[in-house]
């Protein structure tokens, strides 16, 4: 696909614009999802929206409710992870990161604050998503890093991993991509860019589109995982798709090597590609070292 062009699945709505009295301000969280249950606020552990919407309220002295453009499940990490929240606060929107960041533990880090243009929401505004899944393939695990990535001790061929990655781009119905629990309405979705490179002991995924099923990135890192290491044949990703079977792919890769890299919205095609840059890809911190 030799051109990108990011358009937004929703049309706009009331809930694009704050209540009567309030503003909306647009964040821009980092966070390393080891200690959590998720984004989303749940009752069965901490989240990342429950611990930003608790230093929020603490800091506006008013309950506040944040919307985040993405859900990540447990364990997965995120650079740039956009989110909104509407406040009558009269606090210097550019200040928030100052002052959240001083109340929120250290495995969470607002990057940047601001005003949200008109219109703005963190989520149907959304036009795409980069992750990148990371493998370290090193013979023995490294310590350092041991929590951004997934250790595979056997040989990975990260040549013949790309090859069949290459599979995905288009739209397709990628019912056989979901795990069970998925609630999406449609399970079709468009994959724009795809690559797998290694970088010494590191091989890394990573891979743009408008959306992504419920656990679907880790099961494509998973099948791609068990194509590198000949443990399943070439082609399993187009017979999933061309039948949707589940049982065509390979396992679920550990949440602990997924990170959201960014949340994309309209006219940011230039950004988005910025990720599959040769040069660009060893220099960014993302997924880890």
């Amino acid at each position: 696909m030799d051109k990108l062009t990011l358009v937004p699945k929703h049309r706009p709505s009331a809930a694009d614009h704050p209540p009567e009295g309030q503003r909306r301000f647009r964040l821009i969280v980092e966070y390393d999802g080891t200690a959590y249950c998720g984004w989303q606020r749940q009752i069965n552990g901490p989240s990342v929206q429950a611990v930003l919407e608790d230093a929020l309220t603490a800091l506006t002295h008013a309950p506040v409710s944040v919307t985040g453009s993405s859900r990540t499940d447990a364990g997965v990490h995120a650079l740039a992870l956009c989110a909104h929240f509407d406040s009558a606060t009269r606090i210097p929107p550019e200040k928030l990161a100052f002052a959240l960041n001083t109340m929120l533990p250290p495995d969470v880090r607002i990057r940047e604050s601001g005003p949200a243009p008109e219109g703005f929401h963190a989520r149907y505004g959304a036009c795409g998503k980069v992750y990148r899944y990371v493998f370290d393939n090193a013979r023995h695990a490294h310590a350092v890093g041991r929590q951004y990535a997934a250790h595979v001790p056997m040989p990975m061929d990260a040549a013949r991993m790309d090859a069949e990655a290459q599979a995905l781009c288009g739209t397709h119905d990628f019912a056989a991509f979901a795990a069970s629990g998925s609630v999406a309405r449609s399970t079709v979705r468009t994959i724009y860019r795809a690559q797998v490179r290694r970088d010494g002991d590191r091989v890394s995924l990573t891979v743009l589109g408008d959306g992504f099923l419920y656990n679907m990135v880790r099961i494509i890192a998973g099948t791609l995982m068990e194509v590198g290491t000949g443990k399943r044949e070439p082609g399993a990703i187009a017979r999933a798709i061309g039948t949707g079977d589940r049982l065509a792919l390979g396992q679920t890769a550990p949440a602990q090597g997924l990170t959201l890299c960014a949340v994309l919205y309209a006219g940011e095609e230039e950004r988005a590609l910025a990720f599959f840059d040769e040069e660009a890809l060893r220099k960014q911190p993302c997924g880890g070292q």
